[in-house]
């Protein structure tokens, strides 16, 4: 993302991922979004061009997607934005370095030598102040080119093991904003800016939505909740979990709110017909007002994705943590441990968890001590305003 000549008028700019509100000087203001195909994030990213698009502060965008497969996220060759203003659309022909013997290893040097030849031309006629990356494959060759042509640069790393691309821009870039402590192991330590993640508010605001949610599910009010969520495509060994240990959970009492994702929906199918609608468990192939659903429970089963993670520490409820093991370097067991170690969340491994799920949960649904114990750590790791502290950062690299 690019940053170029603030507007005389105090502006916002909102998406998913930031808020920026500045005063400042010239008249025109220009942006470039270089992470629009953010591998893992599909969700996050569907809502990025919607907000920058309603904004009322950008001239122009240049929205930069990786060729692997998600630049489809962005509908069109051009984006409308705030004031009949059109942002572009570029694709870059780069993807990940596979970690062991592939073939298509072969053309990667020749995406990243094209990657960087492409940027370097639209920074030469662009011409930002500022250059943000949040550490998918197209940051890697945008912010290098930038950095090498005296751009001032910004990296945001989500999780607590960084990702690759973020390891080896680290040296090139001007700051550094991080979720997690104990990245300078990673990271030059002068450089790094405790953040945290910017979160969506219209999630994490659940105060006096708890009736509201049960209603909107049609949840027992009587009843405790446990909601899984496996991530917007789903889980596999969560929901077969579920489905061993189902009415283990309704006999003790309990009921379910279960999205099971929208890679399983034939199974999803199946299974709904097997339950009758007195049973106590709600399925849902996606959850998309999460904030009822976050206020209508009590206990959550999740993955611990980077954002997941931090949306989880704003709602202070007892969390058990699913690390996929089918991520980059194991990252989200690295996340799961950097609250799991704080007593602010239990950790169920994948491998374990459709034989001891059960086991599990009852360690927690009948010890209120322990409830209390989680509910108390994970607020605690909760960081407040981090699109604004990001915000900061970046307007005063562009006044730097």
């Amino acid at each position: 993302m690019f940053f170029n000549h603030p507007p005389k008028r105090p502006c916002i700019w909102r998406s998913y991922r930031l808020t920026l509100k500045q005063d400042c000087g010239t008249t025109s203001n220009q942006w470039r979004i270089d992470d629009i195909g953010v591998a893992n994030y599909p969700a996050d990213i569907r809502g990025c061009p919607k907000d920058i698009a309603r904004s009322d502060v950008v001239d122009r965008l240049h929205a930069i997607s990786q060729s692997d497969g998600m630049s489809p996220v962005i509908p069109d060759n051009t984006l409308r934005l705030a004031r009949g203003a059109r942002g572009i659309k570029h694709i870059e022909w780069i993807s990940g370095l596979q970690r062991k013997l592939d073939r298509r290893n072969l053309s990667f040097p020749f995406k990243v030598i094209s990657s960087l030849l492409k940027s370097g031309k639209i920074i030469r006629k662009f011409k930002p102040d500022v250059c943000i990356g949040v550490g998918g494959y197209a940051s890697g060759p945008l912010l290098f080119a930038a950095s090498r042509m005296g751009v001032p640069t910004l990296i945001q790393e989500q999780n607590s093991f960084p990702g690759i691309t973020n390891r080896i821009l680290a040296n090139s870039v001007n700051r550094i904003c991080v979720a997690y402590e104990g990245l300078d192991r990673w990271f030059p330590k002068e450089k790094i800016v405790m953040t945290g993640n910017p979160i969506r508010t219209e999630v994490i605001e659940i105060e006096g939505k708890r009736e509201v949610g049960i209603k909107h599910f049609g949840l027992n009010p009587n009843k405790k909740t446990i909601l899984f969520v496996g991530g917007s495509l789903g889980a596999l060994s969560i929901n077969e979990a579920v489905k061993k240990h189902y009415q283990e959970m309704l006999s003790a009492g309990y009921q379910i709110l279960w999205q099971h994702g929208k890679a399983y929906i034939e199974s999803a199918d199946k299974l709904s017909k097997q339950i009758t609608p007195g049973e106590a468990i709600k399925l849902h192939v996606f959850i998309k007002q999460m904030d009822l659903a976050y206020a209508a429970a009590d206990f959550i089963v999740s993955r611990a994705g980077a954002m997941a993670v931090s949306e989880l520490c704003h709602i202070d409820k007892p969390t058990f943590l699913v690390p996929s093991p089918n991520v980059a370097e194991d990252h989200q067991t690295k996340n799961a441990m950097a609250l799991v170690s704080r007593g602010a969340a239990r950790l169920i491994k994948d491998v374990d968890i459709r034989e001891n799920l059960w086991t599990e949960l009852e360690t927690v649904l009948y010890d209120r001590d322990a409830q209390t114990s989680l509910k108390n750590a994970i607020a605690l790791m909760a960081q407040k305003d981090s699109d604004e502290r990001i915000a900061n950062e970046i307007i005063g690299l562009s006044q730097s």
